[in-house]
């Protein structure tokens, strides 16, 4: 599904406008970004909890020339995990 697909859907379940169900969805995307930009958690009880976390350097592998060893630097990624309600109708459709 594409943004453009969920600003549709969004707007059909909402009752919203195209338009504004795209700044909805704008807004909540840039705001969960701010968000994890600054080392913040967001919560969403039983749907998933988004936060980052931090990856340790590391020694890969260039796969172009798979014999040569490059380092890889450190950095902080965004995760998320999945809530109960939302595995559960994962798991059941």
């Amino acid at each position: 599904m594409t943004k453009q697909e969920f600003v549709g859907r969004v707007a059909q379940k909402s009752g919203l406008s195209q338009r504004e169900a795209a700044k909805a969805v704008d807004a909540f995307l840039e705001s969960v970004t701010d968000a994890l930009k600054t080392g913040e958690a967001i919560t969403f009880t039983g749907f998933g909890k988004f936060s980052t976390a931090e990856r340790k350097a590391r020694e890969g592998v260039n796969p172009r020339n798979p014999g040569q060893k490059v380092q890889i630097a450190a950095a902080r990624v965004p995760k998320f995990s999945a809530g109960s309600a939302l595995k559960s109708a994962v798991k059941g459709s």
